[in-house]
């Protein structure tokens, strides 16, 4: 036969969709011909293809003109991914493998000059949208390099195999004889379905952080929410370490979230299989451009938000950040999505990540600091803190002060309490959330704010005249109400109190050091 047909995937955001390799041979001038709007190193696949065949000791038609299409045309294509359909693809048309076995399957896996493969991006995106799609395409059996075939039996229910060498693929459906077989069967396996390992976050601990009441009960009642936190405070305060120990405070990650955040990573090439089940702490550093944050480029790929699906997004030096890069970030905050639109090609990412952003009162870092005097005049105070724009302020729901601790202090305090002692009271106040609305108190909106509230009439009254003397919008005053419910969540209040309000209220505070 002439013509093969091999099944594989592209990855187009967090979608896979399926691809038909098309492999025809005829008669004419040898060539080689590769179609179907493929990317540079897709088509360099001509070269790793031809050698891989010839090293593996297998047939290549060198006098044969052979064309290979990647259907649909109209799809970008990227990465080595192709390399083994391809090759497969060359052996079914050419007769040294029987074309009819390969329908139910699925192959990607880059080919080295010798015939090992090599692990690609996006296995995991790849095998969740299989098993997320048409009914009959569950059934689909998928064929994997080492590394990437780990990653994809993180999914539940698929069927995955992996193999070493292009020789283990082609005996599994025309045995070749032993004095013919480069390489022991033993490279070609069939993964079963990992459990996934210990949940319990395995970093930093908030016991570590001494003093800083004021912040590590910020932390607490952000993770029971899900909401986001600014830490401004002089150098050296400890934001950092804070920071750095809020994901140890979040609760344990349910399936369907490890698995989107591992499919993120996975399209960046940034998964190992020993991070199931871990929230992710992305640390950006503040000259990191727009893209780079929010995702792009051709075809796009996912930026550090959506790298923090799930997990934390933590951005030091806050107002350092170009402001294009800071601004882009409004949308996601709110949506928990973000949508890259290229004239060519669209893409969408999912960024659910709860912001911890850190920064200094002012330049010089010491406005409003009992332990040192501010170099910085008022104006140079004004033009720092207007490089984060109100509407960007907004919908930060905790705005918190974390001064500089005198030594005396520091040295004698005692250990604080350990991330999972605080971890405890935030998975009990998270579950009352969830079996009240279904969602975190973050995501609460409109009529199901409403519903969901509980305001008493003395705390409502005290809300509407904070707002007002405060002049807040109506997305700051809905924000301080989702604080206050998630704080009467931690106390086990069916309602929302007067105090519970008033302790929302003393997070949206103006900044400190601030003219206004």
């Amino acid at each position: 036969m002439s013509l093969a047909l091999v099944q594989s995937r592209a990855l187009l955001g967090l979608a896979a969709p399926p691809v038909t390799v098309e492999v025809h041979l005829a008669n004419g001038l040898p060539s080689f011909t590769l179609v179907g709007l493929a990317d540079v190193e897709v088509k360099e696949a001509r070269e790793r293809v031809r050698s891989a065949l010839l090293n593996a000791g297998l047939q290549f038609p060198s006098n044969k003109k052979i064309t290979v299409n990647l259907a649909p045309a109209d799809l970008p294509k990227d990465s080595g991914r192709f390399d083994l359909p391809i090759a497969l693809g060359i052996l079914a048309a050419s007769g040294q493998m029987d074309a009819a076995q390969l329908s139910g399957w699925e192959f990607a896996g880059e080919l080295s000059l010798s015939g090992q493969l090599r692990a690609v991006r996006g296995a995991l995106a790849t095998a969740l949208a299989l098993h997320t799609g048409a009914p009959a395409a569950a059934t689909t059996r998928m064929v994997l390099p080492p590394g990437s075939a780990e990653e994809a039996a993180l999914v539940p229910g698929a069927t995955v195999y992996r193999a070493e060498h292009l020789l283990d693929v082609v005996q599994q459906f025309l045995p070749l004889p032993p004095e013919e077989a480069a390489v022991p069967s033993s490279g070609w396996q069939r993964l079963q379905p990992t459990t996934p390992p210990n949940t319990v976050p395995d970093g930093p601990d908030l016991a570590d952080v001494k003093g800083q009441a004021a912040a590590r009960r910020a932390l607490e009642i952000a993770a029971a929410g899900s909401h986001g936190v600014l830490l401004v405070g002089p150098p050296g305060s400890g934001k950092s370490m804070l920071a750095q120990r809020f994901a140890g405070l979040l609760p344990p990650m349910q399936a369907h979230e490890a698995l989107e955040s591992a499919a993120v990573r996975s399209l960046a090439g940034r998964f190992h299989p020993g991070q199931w089940m871990q929230r992710p702490t992305v640390h950006p550093h503040h000259s990191c451009s727009a893209v780079a944050l929010v995702g792009g480029g051709s075809p796009p790929r996912p930026g550090e938000i959506s790298l923090a699906h799930e997990g934390v997004l933590f951005l030091d030096e806050f107002p350092e950040f170009a402001r294009s890069a800071l601004e882009a970030l409004r949308e996601p905050l709110e949506s928990g999505h973000i949508t890259i639109a290229r004239a060519a090609q669209r893409a969408e990412f999912p960024a659910r990540f709860q912001l911890i952003a850190a920064m200094n009162p002012c330049p010089c870092g010491f406005a409003g600091s009992s332990q040192h005097t501010c170099r910085c005049a008022p104006a140079q105070v004004a033009r720092y803190q207007a490089r984060l724009s109100g509407p960007l302020l907004d919908r930060i729901d905790l705005h918190v002060e974390v001064p500089a601790l005198p030594a005396a202090e520091l040295l004698q305090a005692q250990p604080g309490e350990a991330s999972a002692v605080v971890r405890a009271r935030v998975v009990a106040a998270r579950e009352r959330a969830l079996a009240r609305q279904g969602q975190p108190n973050q995501a609460l909106q409109g009529r199901l704010l409403d519903e969901h509230l509980g305001l008493e009439e003395a705390a409502a009254n005290f809300a509407q005249t904070a707002a007002t003397r405060l002049g807040w919008s109506a997305r700051a005053t809905h924000r301080a109400l989702r604080v206050a419910r998630t704080i009467a969540d931690l106390a086990g209040a069916p309602s929302v109190g007067m105090a519970h309000v008033a302790e929302a209220v003393q997070y949206r505070r103006a900044l400190p050091g601030s003219p206004c």
